[in-house]
């Protein structure tokens, strides 16, 4: 079974999903198993009220989701604070969340949930639009969900990190994460990326970092603002191949970018990258508002509490979120926001997950 859009190896791509301009020389031919397909419903507006949070999905007609995204508008002003991402995560129907039992949790699903939520202050200018990634493969014809999760955080300025692996002998091709409760205002993830289940990686505190092959796993960080629910919990959910299939051939590179900012308060940055050449399909993408380093140390929180995401989605190289049914995908980016504080030695970060299924 062949994941959706990866690339034919032998014959080291024509069409690169890529930072780069590359030529082709005519004449040249080259075969690929792996179709990507962006697939969005355009924007839900709200949340209409503080502490509340809105869900909306995408839906792959065909294909699976090999991960998704999700993109927010804040409006300006002091109250464009209040709109956060608290969810970017798969759905077997496009409402219903995994939030039970961990391990596997669910099966070749094509629906991708982006859930937008609010904190003290809203206006009318606030919306979510999700984005599935919908991808077809000869290799990687059947996918599994992978979530876990992490009580917390609880505390003020403080960071619950959850780490979900996939089986063995499966590949990693994309993630998700989510927090509850929408009613504590201050919650939310902030943080989505791949990562390694071992020691160099801290078990998943450390990030892969770019140009890194073949992630196991993807952590989720949750991050508190002043909430102290003892219910909050944080989730990382892990999109792999299916059990069975010889993934041995196929290559799934981590391409990785930070940048300084946001640091003034009510300020945003966009940070955006794309795959390089002979990295095969982008497939899939994360997103960090951090303490930067996040490949070299432990995941640690930003310079301010009030600190949140407001995209993590496919993009152009411009950092402009694609439309719906773009085949060609070729960037991620996060877009990061501060809250109504300064935030000094924070720092915003996006991945890219590139696939070759080498066919």
């Amino acid at each position: 079974m062949r994941l959706t859009g990866l690339r034919r190896a032998g014959a080291r791509k024509a069409l690169v999903v890529s930072a780069l301009l590359v030529l082709v020389a005519p004449g040249t031919a080259y075969a690929n198993t792996v179709a990507v397909t962006v697939e969005t419903p355009g924007a839900t507006s709200g949340p209409p009220s503080a502490f509340s949070e809105i869900s909306t999905s995408a839906h792959c007609a065909s294909g699976l989701v090999a991960g998704g995204g999700i993109d927010q508008a804040v409006g300006t002003g002091t109250s464009s604070n209040g709109n956060k991402i608290n969810g970017s995560s798969p759905s077997p129907d496009g409402s219903t969340e995994y939030t039970g039992s961990t391990g596997v949790v669910g099966i070749d699903v094509t629906y991708w949930l982006g859930i937008g939520g609010s904190g003290g202050a809203v206006n009318a200018s606030f919306s979510s639009t999700p984005y599935a990634m919908c991808f077809t493969s000869a290799l990687i014809n059947h996918t599994q969900v992978v979530m876990n999760k992490t009580a917390g955080p609880t505390t003020s300025g403080t960071v619950a990190l959850a780490t979900a692996t996939c089986p063995a002998n499966t590949r990693l091709i994309g993630g998700g994460a989510r927090i509850t409760p929408a009613s504590v205002g201050s919650l939310k993830p902030i943080a989505g990326f791949p990562t390694f289940n071992d020691s160099a990686h801290s078990y998943g505190q450390k990030a892969a970092a770019n140009g890194e092959t073949n992630p196991d796993s993807w952590s989720a960080a949750g991050w508190n603002g002043g909430g102290g629910n003892s219910n909050n919990t944080t989730y990382a959910y892990a999109i792999c191949s299916g059990n069975s299939i010889d993934v041995s051939g196929a290559t799934v590179t981590v391409r990785h970018s930070e940048v300084s900012g946001p640091t003034a308060a009510t300020t945003g940055q966009k940070v955006t990258v794309g795959c390089g050449q002979g990295d095969g399909r982008l497939v899939s993408g994360g997103a960090a508002i951090s303490g930067g380093n996040v490949t070299t140390t432990d995941f640690t929180g930003p310079g301010s509490v009030g600190d949140h995401l407001n995209g993590s989605y496919p993009s152009d190289s411009g950092g402009s979120a694609v439309s719906d049914g773009t085949t060609t995908a070729a960037y991620w980016t996060a877009y990061t926001h501060t809250g109504a504080g300064s935030s000094p030695s924070t720092y915003s970060d996006t991945w890219a997950l590139c696939a070759d299924d080498g066919a």
